[in-house]
């Protein structure tokens, strides 16, 4: 397996051996922001049982929120494919942006112009300071991977989406694809 480094718009997969740990175990990370200054990323493989419509009533459509990790979780954040859309939207790679103007985003669901195939909303986001990141990759915490789904990241379907990362990865980590989550029901 080739070594990936993190940068933006990887993945970051966690280890199996992250076991317990509540906002991060098996869970797909999309780094937004990567630097001297830390890390900024958002889980992709939680949903939450709020709607968008349980959180901002202007919006109609009952659109997924995930749970973004565990920094800010009062706070709404979005990732989208569609920035000629929305105005001072921030380019994470291939075709993947967050942020922007959300006023006109309520407007775009509303209308049917943007549908839940084109963007996600997370609640919270996952944050690392200038050397943890690099810290918890040297612990083997994480497995840093190319995003090969580019803008189609937002229609992956969560529900499996870690186990067929294992399968993907092989070798020892065939063996964590069918463990169940919680080792002590096995």
């Amino acid at each position: 397996m080739v070594e990936v480094k993190p940068k933006k718009g990887t993945l970051l997969i966690a280890e199996p051996t992250l076991y317990g740990d509540v906002s991060f175990n098996r869970s797909i990370v999309l780094l937004a922001e990567h630097g001297e200054e830390g890390s900024i990323g958002f889980i992709l493989n939680k949903p939450l049982d709020y709607t968008i419509n349980d959180l901002v009533k202007e919006i109609e459509t009952p659109f997924k929120v995930y749970n973004g990790g565990p920094v800010e979780q009062d706070n709404l954040y979005f990732i989208h494919k569609v920035p000629h859309l929305i105005e001072n939207s921030i380019e994470i790679s291939d075709g993947i942006f967050w942020g922007g103007d959300f006023g006109s985003i309520v407007d775009l669901i509303n209308q049917n112009i943007i549908g839940e195939d084109d963007i996600r909303f997370f609640l919270g986001y996952s944050g690392w300071s200038s050397l943890q990141l690099n810290e918890e990759l040297s612990s083997k915490s994480w497995i840093v991977v190319e995003n090969v789904y580019e803008s189609n990241i937002i229609q992956k379907s969560p529900n499996a989406f870690w186990k067929e990362k294992m399968v993907e990865l092989g070798g020892n980590y065939l063996i964590w694809s069918n463990a169940p989550e919680n080792p002590n029901l096995n």
